[in-house]
């Protein structure tokens, strides 16, 4: 560190160098709690899982799920052209999606905790020629470590919220001294990218968002057809990515429509699959029977509620209900990513709490192709009037699709704005 460096990131990497004697007791209560990889924790502390390929190698960053899958086009791109794809995250949940969905010469690890010491292990290790980081994970010791070592870093989909920026707005020199890290800034929007260049970021693009640009998710076509057949004819309706409080609000949504949907199905999905027996045992004392899919529980007709507490099985519930709540929205976490229904034609309903998509419902709304609600009474009557008016469904849903898919291409864009680092690999790779 120099002695031009802002006091708050001193005092962040001495502490954190401090802290790491700690931190394998933390990483052990995380893992008892089920939010750490017992077999992995070493990663945690930039210990590697495997063996590095050898030849040119790009580092790509993303915190979770959300995140992790927005770069999944950026990663089949760049793993066409020959490259190894090092793809890192910081949860359970999105390092089992991941497992289904890297392409091949794509690998995980669990990027490190940012202790000075975990990260120039991993540094050392794998020696990236590029990193691609996304959103907003700006992690000081992992920036400085890879400053030291010359390798080019961009902040790939990069947002800046009008909350974030008034936040590093106190710490203004702290703010530029990150950002200078990085070559490029690839923005979101212009309000993202205006945002990032008050703060001091020396290069910003605005290439448009990637997540429009992400597959929608997958799903075995015989599990569809399977689940579809149990299901029949009765009404279905999911509720997606729930986080706690949620789920006892959707619980009453479905009480209230029990008395003109007396077979009515709900799937619920939870954000974190952990909790899927918390959400049965609150359906049990509702006197709605639940299974759960962990169990291998099947959607049957004696069964009300089927909690699907698995990993990376959206795209199979998306595809055998019509209308789908999407979590995080009736709680003030700030809303889960709507993008992956409207492409495969659910009709959407959220509740107020969006502003991790502001911009995304903004536009969904605006369309016509999302129903905001409040309550569970407000929930519960939105799928009641898109179960009962299948057509009213449905136009939602085409709505939403045309809108998703009008708002794609900033994988080009991104692309173009990286092509001379994707030429620096390729000129390494000789």
């Amino acid at each position: 560190m120099t002695a031009r460096t802002p006091w708050p990131l001193t005092v962040y990497r001495l502490t954190t160098a401090a802290l790491a004697p700690l931190l394998g007791g933390m990483l052990a209560y995380r893992a008892r709690k089920g939010k750490e990889d017992r077999t992995r924790q070493g990663e945690r502390r930039g210990i590697p899982g495997r063996e590095r390929p050898p030849g040119p190698l790009a580092w790509l960053h993303g915190a979770s799920v959300g995140e992790t899958t927005s770069l999944l086009p950026v990663v089949e791109r760049l793993t066409r052209q020959g490259f190894t794809v090092l793809v890192t995250s910081g949860t359970v949940t999105s390092a089992r999606l991941l497992a289904a969905r890297l392409p091949g010469h794509a690998l995980h690890q669990y990027v490190p905790l940012d202790v000075p010491a975990y990260m120039e292990r991993f540094l050392d290790y794998w020696r990236p020629d590029l990193v691609l980081i996304a959103e907003s994970e700006i992690w000081p010791n992992a920036l400085v470590g890879i400053r030291d070592r010359g390798i080019p870093a961009l902040l790939l989909n990069a947002r800046m919220s009008e909350r974030s920026f008034r936040r590093w707005q106190r710490l203004p020199a702290t703010a530029s001294a990150m950002l200078q890290h990085f070559d490029l800034c690839l923005a979101q929007s212009a309000a993202d990218g205006e945002r990032l260049e008050r703060l001091g970021a020396p290069r910003v693009v605005v290439a448009g968002n990637i997540k429009y640009d992400v597959p929608a998710p997958p799903a075995n076509p015989a599990t569809v057809a399977t689940l579809s057949a149990i299901v029949g004819e009765r009404p279905v309706w999911i509720a997606a990515s729930t986080h706690p409080g949620e789920d006892d609000l959707v619980l009453q949504a479905h009480a209230l429509l029990q008395p003109t949907h007396p077979d009515l199905l709900t799937i619920i999905v939870p954000r974190h699959p952990e909790r899927g027996a918390d959400i049965a045992a609150l359906a049990g004392a509702r006197g709605l029977p639940a299974g759960l899919r962990s169990a291998g529980t099947l959607p049957e007709r004696h069964l009300a509620v089927h909690v699907a507490d698995t990993i990376g099985e959206l795209g199979l519930f998306f595809r055998l209900a019509p209308v789908a709540f999407i979590g995080g929205s009736l709680v003030p976490h700030g809303g889960q990513n709507p993008i992956e229904p409207a492409k495969l034609g659910t009709a959407i309903v959220h509740g107020p709490h969006v502003r991790n998509f502001a911009d995304v419902y903004r536009t969904l709304d605006d369309a016509q192709a999302a129903w905001r609600v409040d309550d569970a009474h407000g929930l519960a009557e939105a799928v009641y009037t898109l179960l009962s008016q299948p057509s009213r469904a449905r136009a939602m849903a085409r709505a939403a699709a045309s809108t998703v898919n009008a708002l794609g291409g900033a994988v080009e864009t991104t692309m173009r704005a990286i092509d001379p680092y994707i030429l620096h690999m390729h000129l390494i790779a000789r």
